[in-house]
């Protein structure tokens, strides 16, 4: 026997109210400034790694191919969600359709689900070029590389596929507003007519295995190359290798510690105020502070930058060179 709540929700609730930062008009507009500085910042960051990368032949190696990735899904990554939440700011209605919060809910999760494995594919891939030297040039290949980011796409978009389809089938009756400024599954469940607690373990469970696994690799990977690091007899061959580590962990620390308090535990019962300011740490600030954390703290990025900024400066198209 159907069950009539699962097979209509969809005609009872069509859309859904973000309710996002209520505060007066004077702040609304402070904060969309501020917001959309932020926003513009971290595509310009990211796209000039990008653009540094492709351009200097000196960073055409596994770790820098890596970091571009990481910073193309970084643009993709907040663009699923900030756009949307600056028009917020600025529109009386604050409301997304049903289809359009699921789309949201599925892509802002699936890219940050890949982002954990790539952050886990550079860290794998500093550990095979600090514990293991000589083995390092033929085992991360470029061409292994390119495989290695392709995977962290496939899996990272195939994994919360179950989670964003079970919650899209609960029946959402109304209320229909989100005290959130995302599609977050924590207040979707929340707003079903007929809770359902296996879904809610669920979704709990998919969460803490992404999270924990991909955490204990880093920590295992980075664990070896700090105690191969403290072999290194050359104090400039330690500094060279916990600066380009350094900015890796600091990385990870703003990444994971904000998750964590949001999703590793049931429907995050955390006041929505500190949901907000956890769910902007990781998807707005993270993204933000992450070309410059790996541009400030690496040289040779740093001097792809300059000439970078030299090409733009007087309109040459070629590749960079010393």
């Amino acid at each position: 026997m159907k069950n009539p709540g699962r097979n209509n929700h969809s005609d009872s609730v069509s859309e859904f109210i973000l309710l996002g930062f209520p505060c007066t008009w004077k702040i609304q507009i402070l904060l969309f400034s501020l917001f959309f500085v932020i926003y513009v910042l971290t595509l310009i960051g990211n796209l000039c790694i990008i653009c540094a990368v492709r351009w200097d032949h000196h960073l055409h190696t596994p770790m820098y191919i890596l970091l571009a990735s990481f910073s193309f899904l970084e643009i993709w990554y907040v663009t699923s969600t900030i756009p949307n939440m600056l028009a917020n700011f600025l529109s009386e209605t604050n409301t997304i359709s049903f289809s359009g919060c699921f789309l949201q809910f599925y892509f802002f999760f699936s890219m940050g689900c890949t982002e954990t494995l790539f952050l886990s594919a550079m860290a794998f891939d500093r550990y095979l070029a600090i514990c293991r030297p000589l083995h390092y040039p033929t085992v991360m290949t470029v061409q292994c590389c390119m495989r290695i980011g392709a995977c962290c796409w496939a899996c990272g978009f195939s994994y919360f596929l179950l989670p964003v389809y079970l919650i899209s089938q609960l029946p959402f009756c109304g209320p229909n507003t989100i005290d959130h400024f995302l599609c977050d599954p924590g207040p979707l469940i929340k707003l079903s007519c007929v809770p359902d607690p296996t879904i809610e373990i669920t979704c709990s469970i998919f969460n803490s295995v992404i999270i924990f696994s991909t955490l204990l690799f880093i920590i295992g990977s980075y664990t070896q190359v700090i105690r191969a690091v403290l072999r290194v007899s050359s104090a400039e061959g330690r500094h060279k290798a916990f600066s380009t580590c350094g900015s890796h962990l600091v990385v990870l620390s703003l990444f994971y510690g904000s998750i964590m308090v949001m999703y590793v535990s049931p429907t995050a019962d955390n006041p929505s105020g500190i949901q907000k300011i956890m769910t902007l740490f990781y998807s707005m600030l993270t993204p933000f502070f992450n070309p410059l954390i790996y541009s400030l703290r690496n040289k040779e990025m740093k001097e792809a930058l300059r000439k970078l900024l030299r090409i733009m400066r007087f309109g040459q198209r070629q590749p960079l060179k010393n």
